[in-house]
């Protein structure tokens, strides 16, 4: 069962001690002497963030033991970076698939359509930020899906589905119609009823204008939108 994902066991029973304290520049750090180490976790960031972030740095400790220390910020850890090619990309991977395993999380995700609604109820079965459990069900969508990510400024990341049309790209600018716009720029809180909206609003390419998305957004604790597309 999900909540037999006890990562605080699996990190005593590969010799780190884990300590949740306040750290400054990063969100967790591994120090390793021999066949021992101490993983310190953020202690201010929520349970979903904290829980990856020991993740992490258990990928650090296992996969790459020639190292004595890691460091790591908010920007290295995050399941948006497990497809780059790189050690922090290798420990992000890591966490995504110990925190959510494929074996528990499909037979639970089933038939249901991927959305952040459900993003938000695995999030909470399996402890796990809505980020990583909204990645996570971009790997099953049956129809042309994105994840997206936008600050008041610019898009900050975003992935796809593998049915997502290479020939589409995403807006790097929040367009002012939609209720992700209204949320970064606004006090609009919570999670947002999906909503059928022209394409336009969030993509360019070949035929966008002749396009339809359901969109679903929620505004983020460090500010940021993230939003689920799904092409009608």
């Amino acid at each position: 069962m999900p909540e037999h994902i006890d990562l605080e066991a699996i990190a005593g029973a590969t010799g780190a001690h884990v300590i949740y304290r306040k750290l400054d520049g990063c969100a967790a750090r591994l120090v390793a002497a021999g066949d021992r180490a101490v993983i310190s976790v953020a202690i201010d960031d929520n349970l979903g963030r904290r829980r990856f972030s020991l993740g992490h740095e258990l990928a650090h400790w296992m996969q790459d033991a020639q190292r004595t220390s890691f460091k790591c910020s908010s920007a290295d850890i995050g399941p948006q970076n497990a497809e780059a090619k790189s050690i922090e990309a290798d420990a992000n991977s890591f966490a995504s698939q110990l925190i959510l395993p494929d074996y528990l999380v499909w037979p639970w995700v089933a038939d249901r359509k991927p959305s952040l609604d459900l993003a938000s109820a695995m999030g909470g079965d399996f402890q796990a930020s809505l980020t990583a459990s909204a990645l996570k069900l971009l790997q099953r969508a049956k129809v042309p899906t994105a994840i997206t990510c936008h600050d008041q400024r610019k898009l900050k990341w975003s992935r796809r589905s593998r049915d997502f049309s290479t020939d589409s790209y995403i807006l790097n600018e929040l367009h002012q119609d939609t209720i992700a716009f209204e949320m970064a720029f606004g006090s609009a809180k919570g999670l947002s009823r999906p909503k059928r909206e022209s394409a336009s609003r969030w993509i360019s390419g070949p035929g966008t204008y002749r396009m339809e998305v359901w969109s679903q957004s929620i505004k983020l604790p460090e500010g940021s939108v993230l939003t689920m597309l799904s092409v009608v």
